[in-house]
């Protein structure tokens, strides 16, 4: 007894060890795992505090809200956390993956760089829903997964499925792929989007499939009709053009130099009949650039509509469909994000931000900004981002109500029906819109709950009809 009185407080911490050690080793009780997970506990990523937040096994390179799931794709793997909690449900070895469908109807296509072939996933349980073995190449959208395999270089076939579906809706052929085995997603003659600093280019998740699409081939576009697979038009463009599909046409951009100058003339045809449907001519779509001209860039835009400048230098947007000018800024502004309904523009003083409805030319909502604001439009939201301090806001697009306002310097990742991921190197997070926003109530339906899109439904009152929004699917206007 003497002896053990004796120990000291360093003999009692060297007998404590030892017993931790001992029990550790038995398997009767380890409290290594909980002191090192309360060591390394991180730091909350925004003020207010999301409802959850969790450290991914590497850097994400791209997150997406799947339904109830939301997937992260890293350089070498895949996982899948539950969008309530965070809590991660599987995992897989792969290179890439995307996602396609929406909601609970969303699937998750993955594969590895350089092999060919691909899996389509059940983003909830991580089960293979169908395997592909041939394929070199996979498009996602929210209605529609595309595919194409080649048995030579110039005999390829580009097939159509169903996100969920377990048979092709379509085939066509096309005479090579503009892809090598290029994984997800390559790229096709269309728009690019305007970028805004912290918002990550695919925030908005998968688009719904154009009814028209470009395949660059050899120099030549190949343009397929989606809801059939007929391949409309094989066309090369000339010496001074630039070809891009958009809200249903086909457009010739010619950019010739003059004077020190370029001068630009858009020509929109109808692929389904070859005839010339809208002309324009001064309009800059920003797709060449100042050496002799030379177009290397797709036009700016998004979805059905173009980004161009005016002779006097002032922005606008233009209808890919019919050439119409749905916005023309005033001198000074900036555009920061544009879809086929709204557009967020940035005031000539850049003291604010004002959230426009393209179909009615008019400014729906005003709000204070900084010069460094940047802005991206998604179907449930628009993110705004403002520098010193670091914040991260969400509104409604019609209106301009707050979702959710965050002190962070985290880059939004991903927006939802209910909510957005944000992240900041390995740290992801999900804010519920709502959270930090003065009491503003949820959408209903619950996170991963079927709420309407607004980006599907929204449709043009006076262009409503059986073959499209602004019939841009009818053959030859019937």
């Amino acid at each position: 007894m003497c002896g053990v009185k004796g120990l000291g407080v360093r003999g009692w911490l060297l007998l404590g060890l030892v017993t931790v050690v001992v029990l550790a080793a038995t398997g009767v009780w380890n409290p290594f795992p909980a002191l090192w997970d309360w060591v390394d506990r991180s730091k909350p990523i925004s003020e207010p505090d999301v409802v959850w937040q969790q450290r991914v096994g590497g850097t994400p390179r791209s997150v997406t809200i799947a339904g109830d799931t939301v997937i992260v794709e890293q350089r070498t793997r895949i996982e899948a956390r539950r969008l309530t909690d965070g809590t991660q449900l599987w995992e897989r070895k792969a290179d890439w993956s995307a996602v396609a469908g929406s909601g609970r109807t969303s699937v998750v296509a993955v594969g590895k760089l350089l092999d060919k072939g691909y899996e389509v996933l059940d983003p909830v349980s991580g089960v293979t829903r169908r395997r592909d073995d041939r394929a070199v190449a996979v498009w996602t959208y929210r209605n529609l997964l595309l595919d194409a395999y080649c048995v030579r270089a110039t005999d390829c076939t580009l097939r159509a499925w169903d996100p969920r579906g377990t048979a092709p809706l379509w085939s066509a052929f096309l005479p090579g792929v503009h892809s090598g085995v290029l994984a997800d997603n390559p790229e096709l003659l269309g728009t690019r989007r305007l970028d805004a600093n912290r918002i990550d280019d695919g925030v908005a998740g998968p688009e719904p499939v154009p009814p028209l699409l470009g395949f660059p081939v050899d120099g030549r576009v190949h343009v397929v009709d989606t809801a059939t697979g007929r391949v409309l038009q094989n066309v090369e463009p000339g010496r001074d053009e630039r070809l891009a599909v958009v809200g249903g046409r086909l457009l010739r951009i010619a950019a010739t130099s003059q004077d020190g100058n370029c001068y630009f003339v858009i020509t929109a045809v109808d692929p389904a009949t070859g005839q010339q449907v809208w002309r324009r001519s001064g309009i800059n779509l920003r797709t060449a650039d100042s050496a002799g001209c030379a177009q290397r860039e797709d036009p700016q835009g998004a979805r059905n509509v173009l980004i161009g400048v005016a002779p006097d230098g002032r922005e606008a947007v233009l209808d890919g469909y019919d050439g119409r000018s749905l916005q023309v800024g005033a001198a000074g502004e900036k555009l920061l994000a544009v879809d086929d309904r709204y557009a967020v523009v940035r005031s000539a003083d850049k003291g604010s931000l004002l959230g426009r409805e393209l179909s009615a030319d008019r400014t729906r909502w005003t709000r204070p900004a900084g010069g460094r604001s940047g802005a991206a439009l998604t179907p449930y939201a628009t993110v705004i981002t403002e520098e010193k301090p670091s914040r991260l806001i969400a509104v409604d697009p019609r209106d301009g109500r707050v979702l959710a306002e965050l002190r962070t310097p985290a880059n939004a990742l991903a927006v939802g029906p209910n909510g957005m991921i944000i992240g900041e190197g390995r740290e992801i997070g999900y804010v519920r819109w709502g959270a930090g926003s003065a009491g503003v109530p949820p959408p209903a339906g619950g996170d991963g709950g079927p709420v309407p899109d607004p980006g599907d439904t929204w449709r043009p009152p006076s262009d409503q009809g059986s073959c499209g929004p602004k019939r841009e699917l009818c053959v030859n206007g019937s």
